[in-house]
């Protein structure tokens, strides 16, 4: 049994070059979600991600924004199957 969801998550805009990756590892552990982080050859970025729906929602509405320098023009989010994570990461 799980307890909480897993989103899907992808953001458009200029989200490379700007820590985004990083920013998004350190809310994520700040709001106690598992999974991963990547950049995409597109230029866009993937946020595999699992917790309770309350915690998820604070961090797509988080990825809405970004870091500082980051210039998000979308952020899709997805439910998904449960995977399980043990952390949140930085995939390569």
């Amino acid at each position: 049994m799980t307890e909480g969801k897993h989103l899907s998550i992808y953001i458009t805009g200029r989200v490379q070059g700007v820590f985004y990756r990083k920013s998004t590892l350190e809310k994520a552990r700040e709001l106690g979600i598992k999974g991963w982080v990547k950049n995409l050859e597109n230029g866009s970025v993937q946020i595999e991600a699992e917790g309770d729906h309350d915690k998820l929602e604070s961090l797509v509405e988080w990825a809405k924004q970004g870091p500082d320098n980051a210039e998000v023009l979308q952020v899709k989010a997805n439910e998904s199957e449960w995977e399980g994570y043990e952390n949140f990461e930085i995939r390569h």
